[in-house]
């Protein structure tokens, strides 16, 4: 399910919730939503709202450090992309043709992750088979240079390190993608605030005053669920990591 239709199933259920409570309020016996009981309903109104604030902020948090995790992982990459690129340039001619290669691969890495379906749900497996794929390859062209001179054998040191590196970082750009929403944790939040909005209906008045507050605290934890799930996913939706530093690297590639 995308998350723009799991927030819109969140905020439904959220409005029901508290539409539930509004029709509890007009149908009990006053003296079960006044006095004692209205001060237990405050109190576990109170509890509800702190634990969801609470969770829901730390979600959020967490979702953005995946996204910010991200976007740190592709300007290292795009560094070490660009380090191997001149390091090859150094070992001279016979290396042109691996230029050539990584050039090629990095266009290749950008269109397969920028141009990929969104809803293509074995992405992250296809990352990471592409990022293993990739190392195989540049550790085998790597092989086949036979460095003839100091400065040769220099460069071709500075390529295998740069290349080990990049490697790295592909796989931890992997398996960071994997699972880094809680889906169980998710529900639990929003079963918090379903009671939470059906506590706060218990003690209203049914009016359009209080009907339109529920709508727009609907949409508020929707909002935040969505910002959850989307900034989890970095390389899709609205918050979609931009391509911009490998594209740079790749503009200035060969020309050494």
């Amino acid at each position: 399910m995308s998350p723009e239709k799991f927030a819109l199933c969140v905020a439904l259920a959220v409005f029901v919730g508290g539409a539930v409570g509004l029709l509890l309020q007009r149908i009990l016996p006053e003296k079960f939503t006044t006095g004692g009981p209205r001060d237990m309903i405050a109190a576990v109104v109170g509890l509800l709202t702190l634990l969801s604030a609470l969770v829901l902020g730390l979600l959020i948090w967490t979702a953005y450090g995946v996204y910010g995790g991200q976007n740190l992982a592709l300007q290292t990459l795009a560094a070490k992309v660009l380090q191997l690129d001149l390091a090859l340039a150094d070992y001279g001619p016979d290396a042109t043709p691996l230029r050539a290669q990584v050039r090629q691969n990095l266009g290749k890495t950008i269109d397969e992750i920028w141009g990929a379906n969104e809803s293509d749900s074995s992405f992250v497996a296809q990352n990471f088979s592409a990022a293993v794929e990739s190392l195989r390859n540049r550790d085998k062209a790597l092989a086949e240079l036979h460095p003839s001179t100091d400065a040769e054998k220099q460069a071709l040191a500075a390529a295998t390190s740069t290349v080990d590196a990049i490697g790295k970082a592909r796989l931890q750009m992997s398996f960071a993608l994997s699972n880094p929403v809680s889906y169980p944790l998710i529900l639990m939040v929003v079963g918090w605030a379903t009671f939470l909005f059906c506590g706060y209906g218990l003690m209203s008045k049914g009016n359009p005053m209080s009907i339109a507050a529920g709508v727009v605290g609907a949409i508020a934890v929707a909002s935040a669920v969505y910002l959850i799930l989307d900034l989890s996913d970095p390389y899709s939706g609205a918050f979609r990591t931009s391509s911009a530093p490998l594209e740079q690297v790749l503009a200035v590639m060969g020309k050494e």
